[in-house]
């Protein structure tokens, strides 16, 4: 976020991972702290990241970028969000590790200090293992708020998980008979799980391209082109 310029007089306290906030006073704080990397409000809560290992969270989530980046390119009216702030409600504002959004005729929208206010379509979080708050408090403020599809890569387990909303409730999604996940809200983004979780990215793109030339995909393309 951006530094707050204030007088001399003026202190505001730091954030602290545990602190007990309501949105408004989370950014209040997080705006005079420019040097904080991510700090997140999950359900009134202050969480602030540790530091990142490759492997365990940086070479995951840019697999995942490049995996809906190259679906982005194919697909009109999409935005792609890396680690941006999301204003969910007065008690949330998490900054997921990627986001993939529908920009003219979605749920969420663009306030006029650049951050996304509502749910995205599509969220994904790179968590250490199945203990992690992006299964729990997460898990449920996603689900609260309406995002549609949301994949938590677990890396220490050897898994993804991806939940699809389902009623106002968040049902687990298993592979197809040829080992694929296919979106149901974003038709053609395709995923061989088995693939990604080895590390097969000339896979994982193949298998994306068969979703692309889906005709799902293309009916999707021109609804989405009709919107903008």
């Amino acid at each position: 976020m951006t530094s707050t310029k204030l007088s001399p007089q003026v202190t505001i306290p730091r954030l602290e991972n545990g602190d007990k906030l309501n949105r408004i006073e989370f950014e209040h704080r997080y705006s005079a702290m420019p040097d904080l990397k991510k700090a997140e409000l999950i359900e009134g809560i202050v969480y602030m990241a540790s530091p990142l290992r490759i492997t365990q969270h940086g070479e995951p989530h840019a697999h995942i970028m490049l995996w809906l980046g190259f679906y982005t390119s194919f697909t009109p009216n999409l935005q792609l969000g890396d680690n941006c702030t999301v204003r969910l409600d007065l008690d949330n504002e998490p900054q997921p590790d990627a986001i993939l959004r529908i920009k003219v005729g979605g749920q969420s929208t663009i306030s006029d200090d650049d951050y996304i206010e509502g749910a995205p379509e599509l969220i994904v979080e790179i968590a250490a293992s199945s203990v992690s708050i992006d299964l729990h408090q997460k898990f449920n403020v996603y689900r609260r708020n309406g995002v549609q599809d949301y994949l938590v890569w677990r890396v220490e387990n050897g898994e993804l998980d991806w939940f699809r909303l389902n009623a106002g409730d968040y049902v687990k999604v298993e592979s197809n008979s040829d080992g694929i996940i296919c979106s149901v809200f974003f038709p053609g983004l395709w995923l061989d799980r088995t693939a990604l979780l080895a590390g097969d990215l000339a896979k994982v793109l193949e298998v994306l391209q068969q979703g692309l030339a889906s005709q799902d995909h293309q009916d999707f393309v021109s609804d989405l082109a009709s919107r903008q």
